[in-house]
C-alpha cells in the first residue's frame, strides 16, 4: 500500500452545466475515457447544476451513485456559468483542476496533453480557439472583437480566443477561490495574477446536442465584467467624453452655425454615457458591499477524492483564508 506521500497526483476536471441532459451522458463517457488513461494520475469529475430544468440533475445523481469518482454539485438556482465554475472549483480536490464544458465543443481529449504541460511546471494551461465550429457569423465577430478590444484596454495581458476550457494548478485555484471579488470573470482574474501560462491551439467543435444557453443578455453580462474588473479604461471614458463635448461645443461656437443646438446635444449625450459607465460601478461596488454569496448549494452527491495538499507557501496553509474560501458559496 502506498503512503500518502507516494500518491499519485490528483485531476479534477469541473463541468458546469445547465439543460444539458440531451449530451451529459456522452460526455461522461468520452471525458472518463480519456482520464482512465491518465495512469499517472487519479481523477475525479466534478458536475455542478446550474439550475436546469430539465433532466440534468437526474442524469449526474446516477453518474454519481454508478461511480465513486464523480461528484454533483446542484446549485439553488442557476446563477450563472461563472459561479457554477467557481462552485465546482471549490469542491475539487485535485491537485490541478480542468475546467471544460459538458456540451462537448471542447475535446476532453486535450487534457492528457494539458497534464503533460503542467507536469513541467506552467502553473495554467489554456486552451485556444483556432476555429469555432457551429457559431453564427456574429458570436465569432463579437468574441473576436471582444478580446482584442479587452487586451488594448486591461491593466495586464489577457489570453486572446480563450475560454476558461484550461487546466489550473492548485495554487491558482486556491487563489481563485479566496478572492472575494464578487464581479466574476475567472480568465480575467487567472490572466492578472502573471503566473506561468503555456497555450494549447484547437479547433472547437460544435454542440453535440442542444442548444447554446449562452444568450446575448449573457454574452454582454460577461463581456461587461470583464471589462469592469479588468480595466480602468471605461472609467476614464467619462473624463475623454466629457472633453469631447467642450471641444465640440467651442468649434460650434466658433463658426456661429447655431451652436447652441449642437454644443447641447453633444454635452448630452457624452454626460449621458458618462453617468452610464459610472452607474455600472457603482453598481459593481454595490455587490461587493452587499458581499451576497456567489451561489447557494442545495445538495451535493458521490465523491471518494482524497484532498489535495496543502503545499508550502501555499494560501490555502492561511487558516483564515481556508476560511474565507469556503464562505463563498452558502449552503442549505
Amino acid at each position: 500500500m502506498r503512503s500518502p506521500h507516494d500518491r499519485r497526483p490528483l485531476i479534477s476536471a469541473v463541468l458546469p452545466c445547465y439543460n444539458e441532459a440531451d449530451v451529459l451522458d456522452r460526455t461522461h463517457v468520452r471525458l472518463t475515457s480519456v482520464l482512465s488513461r491518465l495512469l499517472s494520475y487519479d481523477h475525479e469529475i466534478v458536475y455542478v447544476d446550474d439550475g436546469s430544468t430539465d433532466g440534468t440533475w437526474e442524469t449526474m445523481s446516477r453518474l454519481a451513485e454508478r461511480s465513486p469518482s464523480v461528484r454533483a454539485v446542484k446549485l439553488s438556482r442557476n446563477f450563472g456559468h461563472q459561479a457554477a465554475c467557481l462552485a465546482g472549483l471549490r469542491t475539487a480536490a485535485g491537485d490541478a483542476v480542468v475546467l471544460i464544458d459538458a456540451d462537448l465543443q471542447d475535446p476532453p481529449e486535450l487534457i492528457p496533453e494539458m497534464a503533460a504541460l503542467w507536469r513541467e511546471g506552467w502553473s495554467v494551461v489554456s486552451a485556444r480557439r483556432r476555429s469555432r465550429d457551429g457559431e453564427t457569423a456574429f458570436k465569432k465577430a463579437s468574441a473576436y472583437a471582444f478580446y482584442r478590444l479587452l487586451s488594448a484596454v486591461s491593466e495586464h495581458d489577457p489570453a486572446l480566443d480563450t475560454g476558461d476550457f484550461r487546466l489550473l494548478d492548485r495554487r491558482v485555484v486556491a487563489l481563485l477561490t479566496a478572492s472575494p471579488d464578487k464581479n466574476l470573470y475567472l480568465r480575467g482574474r487567472i490572466s492578472a495574477y502573471g503566473l506561468p501560462e503555456a497555450h494549447l491551439s484547437y479547433d472547437r467543435d460544435a454542440r453535440q446536442a442542444g442548444s447554446t444557453k449562452y444568450t446575448l443578455r449573457k454574452m454582454v453580462a460577461l463581456a461587461r465584467s470583464g471589462l469592469l474588473t479588468g480595466s480602468a479604461a471605461p472609467l476614464r471614458l467619462t473624463t475623454w467624453l466629457g472633453a469631447a463635448a467642450l471641444a465640440g461645443g467651442l468649434a460650434a461656437a466658433a463658426v456661429r452655425r447655431d451652436p447652441r443646438v449642437l454644443a447641447r446635444s453633444g454635452a448630452f449625450g457624452a454626460q449621458a454615457l458618462a453617468l452610464g459607465l459610472v452607474g455600472e460601478y457603482l453598481h459593481a461596488v454595490l455587490r461587493q458591499v452587499q458581499d451576497r454569496p456567489d451561489y447557494v448549494v442545495e445538495r451535493t452527491l458521490g465523491g471518494s477524492a482524497p484532498p489535495a495538499a496543502v503545499l508550502p507557501g501555499h494560501p490555502l496553509g492561511d487558516p483564515g483564508t481556508a476560511k474565507r474560501a469556503a464562505n463563498g458559496g452558502a449552503a442549505l
